[in-house]
């Protein structure tokens, strides 16, 4: 027995040895500074695995900045969209892998009402409040820190929202971790607590493009959901409070469809949305990981799947970019050219008692987890 037992801890060494080889140490390099008179830095840090996966974020907003995959080639390319230096993240707000909170996507009439008593947020998206206001998580700068461990290499992005901030009641620690394992998998790990009971709803902000490098737009990437109802929305995109089957509707992602085979449908919805931006249900079997969205991409053969242990999906077909930004290399960011894919709880919670909680109060722990896995075609 004694034998067995130490043959079965040399081989767990071994493969915690082998995974550590794959997964290589992080770097850190300045990527710029905040204007006078703060003049802080903003660091990057670069994540690479044995594949040659790569991913950087920096400490403003903890935004991702750079994912590069490999394509059926084996050539590699950067999947999402961002800016090539920090000026450009602060002189625009279109979310580009940002961390969105103190509350992902909308609160309508920017309020909600508490153990009675009702706080005022910014209005920040025509009447409503939209992913925390005007200077939300993706507008702070973090403390963060490189880490190395059996799962991976990744850097823990650390923020203390304070009391009242951004008219949110309580102060909150918020931990965010990118974790890039020897899988090709990037974990988004979230914790938060709280010393006043307050809402919070965290999500990542990447806006994809499957074809890499800004190329093309994101009609004909195919898209599986796992979710077979939806939160229908007013005119102004705040959810009704009804949940929708999307049986018999251009929101039935179910089947693999390409994101432009309906989306110009004659259908109120997508009116509302100018696209899809909706709130899709995940169907949640059991266990507390599922499989939220998958997105194939036969052109590079890349794929993206998602998986998460929150109860919604927001699908985002780039509807409000319009040729006016400029992104990394000079590339024209233009209508539907990227797509984003937030996990979260469900918008404008805290007004829909009939919607999953997102209050928390203190001596709890927020938790939350999203892996993105990238993949491709046979």
């Amino acid at each position: 027995m004694m034998r067995h037992a130490y043959v079965a801890s040399v081989a767990l060494w071994l493969l915690a040895a082998c995974t550590l080889r794959e997964v290589r140490q992080p770097s850190r390099r300045v990527f710029g500074r905040l204007p006078s008179p703060d003049g802080r830095p903003v660091e990057e840090f670069t994540l690479t695995n044995a594949h040659g996966l790569e991913v950087r974020a920096i400490n403003y907003g903890a935004i991702i900045t750079v994912i590069r995959t490999p394509d059926r080639s084996r050539k590699l390319a950067d999947i999402v969209f961002g800016f090539d230096s920090l000026q450009g993240y602060l002189e625009h707000s279109p979310y580009f892998g940002a961390i969105v909170g103190r509350f992902a996507n909308r609160v309508a009439q920017g309020q909600f009402t508490l153990d009675g008593v009702t706080y005022h947020l910014a209005r920040n998206d025509g009447p409503n409040s939209l992913h925390g206001g005007l200077r939300g998580f993706d507008k702070v700068v973090w403390t963060a820190e490189p880490l190395q461990s059996d799962s991976g290499a990744g850097v823990a992005f650390h923020y203390r929202s304070p009391d009242s901030e951004e008219g949110y009641p309580g102060t909150v620690d918020v931990v965010v971790t990118y974790t890039l394992t020897a899988r090709d998998e990037l974990v988004v790990d979230y914790t938060a607590t709280t010393d006043k009971a307050t809402p919070i709803n965290l999500s990542q902000h990447t806006y994809w493009n499957l074809h890499g490098d800004g190329q093309g737009d994101i009609l004909d990437h195919v898209l599986t959901l796992d979710a077979s109802a939806y939160t229908p929305v007013d005119s102004t995109l705040i959810p009704t409070g009804e949940i929708a089957a999307v049986a018999g509707t251009p929101f039935d992602f179910r089947s693999p469809t390409a994101i432009g085979a309906r989306i110009e449908q004659p259908n109120k919805q997508l009116r509302f949305g100018k696209g899809y931006d909706h709130n899709w249900v995940l169907d949640r079997p059991a266990g507390d990981l599922v499989r939220a969205a998958r997105v194939v991409d036969s052109t590079s053969g890349r794929t993206l799947e998602i998986s998460t242990t929150e109860p919604g999906i927001q699908v985002y077909s780039g509807n409000f970019l319009d040729g006016t930004v400029t992104g990394k290399h000079g590339v024209v960011y233009r209508h539907r050219a990227a797509l984003c894919l937030e996990t979260q709880h469900f918008p404008d919670s805290p007004n829909h008692p009939n919607f999953p909680s997102t209050i928390l109060r203190p001596g709890e722990m927020y938790r939350s987890r999203t892996v993105f896995s990238f993949g491709l075609l046979p």
